[in-house]
């Protein structure tokens, strides 16, 4: 299973400005590294997060907005990383069963499968819409458990952010790290990732020796 934003898809730091800027707007200037070091999260949970919880209720609902609208703004600068779509088709190709799993709401979830273009080879893409706990709750993984029919001592999670390791730590799945997303190597593994890469590229590049094919 994939997570979307910053292992697939080059959009973290879209996110990050786009959060930037709905909260300058509403009169909270957050730093953009702790924005950044939110980035993974649901948006609810990033927001309390960043805000706390007395903020999140009185502007969250209109953060969420304000950061849909904003990143959408940017959309045409979204593109997937070198090799991306290469490396979800060759796994693809090779018989193993491929999950998207992504915090991002409908809106956004359309543009990242345009972008990334391999809905014809996936078996299956988990939502923010389609949990009520995000990561790095356990739950989006036991959803793409399901959407795969595979078990967890079976499954690899490929994701940038220590939220997925965390999240799926919790499922009983082992985590592949990726660097494309702005996180360190050292950060990824002491969270628990069996391996880390520079990006899908490097993935794609080492896909023999991984252990997405052991």
């Amino acid at each position: 299973m994939f997570d979307v934003d910053g292992t697939l898809v080059d959009s973290n730091y879209l996110h990050v400005h786009a959060w930037r800027r709905a909260f300058h707007e509403l009169g909270r200037d957050v730093d953009s590294w702790r924005v950044h070091r939110a980035i993974g999260k649901g948006s609810g949970k990033l927001l309390r997060t960043l805000l706390g919880d007395d903020d999140t209720e009185r502007i969250g609902d209109r953060a969420k907005e304000l950061h849909s609208r904003y990143y959408l703004e940017t959309a045409g600068l979204l593109r997937p990383f070198d090799r991306a779509p290469e490396l979800v088709r060759e796994l693809a190709g090779r018989g193993v069963r491929v999950v998207l799993a992504t915090s991002a709401g409908p809106d956004e979830l359309e543009v990242l499968r345009k972008v990334l273009d391999v809905d014809d080879v996936v078996a299956g893409i988990v939502s923010g819409d389609d949990v009520e706990a995000t990561k790095p709750d356990p739950e989006p993984v036991y959803a793409a458990l399901d959407k795969a029919g595979t078990a967890p001592e079976e499954t690899v999670f490929v994701g940038d952010a220590v939220w997925d390791v965390q999240a799926a730590t919790k499922a009983g799945v082992r985590t592949v790290s990726v660097l494309s997303g702005g996180v360190g190597a050292a950060e990824l593994s002491d969270a628990g990732a069996v391996a880390v890469y520079d990006d899908a590229a490097a993935l794609l590049a080492g896909l023999g020796d991984s252990v997405l094919l052991g």
